[in-house]
């Protein structure tokens, strides 16, 4: 038989609860009848108690009052003494009769026996004339002696009665107890229960929701989202799951007009180049300083624009895990100069200083990516380098790690935009001040020395503004499925 679970979360809490809950009451509303049973118990016992110690003393003093009144009546042979002994004798009876009410089974044999007596004794007293012989006298004084003992046999008969029933009901206290214990005891595997089955019910559903938002929030649509337990949790993991495919979906758009876009503009922008170098070569005719500085400034931006569609052509590919590593052996020294050299328009005209220290070390690496990581990295140096500034390019080797620095003086790094920079599109301060990007090249700069299985972070007090520093390997790992090993191959002029 299956076993039939909570169709909501409301239903899940109630069943939870419930199971909590009602054992909870069950034990209260136990103890608390135990309790006026116990408590009624102690008093019916306290009362008789009582009422058994009184009526004890009441015989005692009655029947003192009986021998005396007999022996006055022996001695003065008044008639009212008669009278008087039978008030007396009526109120000894109404007390012994009280008193067998609440009495055990001996304590009301012994109160039939001091009955008979108390009877026999009446009979002597109301028939014998008064200054009868002394042997009559014996005889009244051994009665009344009966009496008395009796009369003090009663009261240790009530008092050991009392003394049974607060043993029975320490005992039935004990027993109370034990019960309560046993039902507290119970409650444990009860709440166990109540848990666990909140925990299985409730608890992973909520650990699969968590994660599946953490992976959308950090832009991981390709695990599918699968959420079990009350439906309407399972209801908001079907609204995630569709949520996905919406965000998965926008991607591929956004990843397909990139690429689209960025081809369509690499055709005419090759043209462009191919004259402005052209241009500058001397193929239509030898140019004066003035056409050669415009040939130059078309020639830079060009050179831009390109650098902007290839991050853009990379950032799309990298994204749908279309490329791999094409990992070669170059030097890193050249490379640096290569992409130094593209950026010199602008170094002059902004009077940007270069201070360069870099090892000759040979990599195996990407070259391709190595390039754009440097000129992303320069690039971003040049923008946020104040006039007369000075931009570091430094690299060195560590054991089997390459270790490059790329620094400028600028403003440096807001701290509100330290977690997101390296997030793609996005342009942080950029937006707010007159510098513009297209907020993908830091992007790329990361998603590139990851793939090498390097590092890139951000350093602080050594230079005044921005210092990026980044730590890989030198040798790229060729375990690596998406990495190829290629012999090295002449490579064409950076754009």
């Amino acid at each position: 038989m299956q076993w039939a679970r909570p169709k909501s979360l409301s239903g899940l809490m109630l069943v939870g609860l419930g199971l909590m809950a009602v054992p909870l009451l069950t034990a209260i509303v136990t103890a608390l009848l135990q309790m006026r049973v116990l408590a009624d118990t102690g008093q019916r016992i306290i009362v008789e108690g009582v009422s058994a110690a009184r009526a004890s003393q009441a015989l005692v003093a009655q029947i003192a009052s009986l021998e005396r009144t007999a022996r006055l009546f022996n001695v003065l042979n008044d008639t009212k003494l008669l009278d008087l002994y039978r008030s007396e004798d009526e109120r000894l009876t109404a007390t012994r009769i009280q008193l067998r009410r609440h009495a055990t089974e001996e304590t009301q044999r012994t109160l039939d026996e001091l009955g008979q007596l108390q009877a026999g004794t009446r009979f002597v007293v109301l028939s014998t004339p008064a200054s009868t012989s002394a042997a009559t006298t014996s005889d009244l004084s051994a009665r009344f002696t009966q009496l008395s003992t009796l009369v003090e046999q009663v009261a240790q008969q009530s008092n050991a009665g009392v003394d049974t029933e607060v043993a029975a009901l320490e005992a039935q206290t004990l027993r109370a107890r034990q019960q309560l214990l046993w039902e507290s005891a119970l409650l444990v595997p009860l709440a166990l229960l109540a848990v666990f089955v909140l925990t299985v019910g409730v608890g992973r559903p909520l650990r699969q929701l968590d994660r599946a938002i953490s992976e959308l929030g950090q832009g991981n649509f390709s695990n599918t989202i699968a959420v079990g337990g009350p439906h309407d949790l399972e209801r908001l993991g079907r609204q995630l799951e569709w949520l996905r495919q919406r965000l998965l979906d926008l991607a591929h758009e956004r990843n397909r007009f990139l690429r689209h876009m960025s081809h369509e503009l690499k055709t005419p922008l090759a043209n462009i180049r191919e004259g402005t170098e052209l241009l500058m070569d001397g193929a239509v005719g030898e140019l004066d300083s003035n056409q050669r500085e415009v040939t130059a400034i078309l020639r830079e931006n060009g050179i831009k624009l390109q650098r902007m569609i290839e991050n853009l052509l990379s950032f799309s590919a990298w994204q749908t895990s279309s490329v791999g590593l094409e990992a070669t052996e170059f030097r890193l020294r050249p490379l640096v100069k290569q992409v130094l050299e593209n950026q010199q328009l602008t170094l002059l005209s902004q009077r940007v200083r270069l201070d360069v220290r870099v090892e000759d070390i040979t990599l195996v690496a990407d070259r391709g990516k190595i390039r754009l990581i440097l000129e992303n990295l320069v690039s971003n140096a040049v923008k946020y380098s104040p006039k007369g500034g000075t931009i570091t390019v430094r690299a060195r080797a560590a054991a089997a790690q390459l270790v490059l620095d790329v620094a400028d003086n600028g403003p440096g790094i807001p701290p509100e935009d330290r977690s997101r920079i390296f997030d793609a599109f996005y342009t942080g301060r950029a937006a707010r001040t007159s510098v513009k990007g297209t907020g993908i090249g830091l992007s790329v700069v990361l998603e590139f020395v990851s793939a090498h299985n390097g590092t890139v972070e951000i350093v602080d007090g050594e230079f005044a503004g921005a210092h990026f520093r980044i730590i890989m390997p030198i040798s790229a790992s060729t375990d690596d499925p998406v990495t190829t090993v290629a012999k090295p191959k002449a490579h064409a002029h950076a754009a």
